[in-house]
């Protein structure tokens, strides 16, 4: 039943979102694992606004491990967690220098040796800079892999297994951005209607759209006030 089902989203998929390319902009591997490194708790558009004039003060490897990290971090600042970005982007920049002569590897083992590059930015890199086989998981693949009830969803490691089993080891690096592209899109994490959707509207399940509907009815908490001793 699973594997009709996964047939049935593959379809959808190729008709809604035939050819997906990188939603990061990039000219080489390198800049690709630069802004994929940028892009954690940050959105793909900052970090599309973000970019260019990094890459115009260090588009590689070599120029980048010139840099201090507070050099970058003026550039990157406006991203998530741009602090330890920017020092991981000069960390890694040095290794792939001193290791591999600028160039970025083409292995999961060696990439993950990086700073900064965990195995979801490694699958990204090497799924879209030379088209090796990888199925990333980020917050919008977990959350459709749950919601279609294609996997228990519990961590990404048990997502990515069971999306490899389900879908053909061909279409993992296309699937990985059409999942990403209908998740921003048709399916969104809030305000969504399942009866709307092209898939939620059959593979939902009725007890997960109960649980949606509890979370979404479910009052916030108040926040805390800052006590005005606190720093700021």
């Amino acid at each position: 039943m699973t594997t009709d089902k996964a047939a049935r989203i593959h379809q959808i998929l190729d008709e809604l979102h035939p050819m997906p390319g990188s939603p990061l902009a990039h000219e080489t591997p390198y800049q690709l694992l630069v802004a994929t490194i940028l892009s954690a708790q940050c959105t793909d558009a900052r970090v599309n606004m973000v970019t260019p004039a990094l890459f115009a003060l260090a588009p590689d490897a070599q120029a980048m491990a010139k840099l201090k990290p507070r050099e970058v971090l003026k550039l990157v600042k406006t991203c998530g967690l741009a602090k330890n970005k920017a020092k991981n982007i000069v960390a890694m920049s040095k290794l792939l220098v001193a290791k591999h002569g600028g160039v970025v590897p083409q292995s999961f083992e060696q990439l993950e040796e990086l700073a900064g590059v965990g195995h979801k930015t490694a699958g990204v890199v090497l799924a879209q800079a030379f088209g090796i086989a990888a199925f990333p998981v980020d917050t919008h693949i977990h959350r459709l892999a749950g919601r279609w009830g294609l996997s228990r969803a519990r961590n990404v490691v048990e997502v990515e297994r069971d999306l490899k089993a389900l879908f053909p080891e061909d279409r993992w690096n296309a699937l990985h951005l059409q999942f990403i592209y209908f998740g921003r899109k048709e399916c969104p994490a809030r305000v969504h209607d399942p009866d709307a959707c092209p898939i939620c509207s059959w593979a939902m399940s009725g007890a997960k759209r109960k649980a949606e509907d509890r979370k979404r009815r479910k009052p916030e908490k108040p926040k805390k006030r800052k006590s005005s001793s606190a720093k700021r």
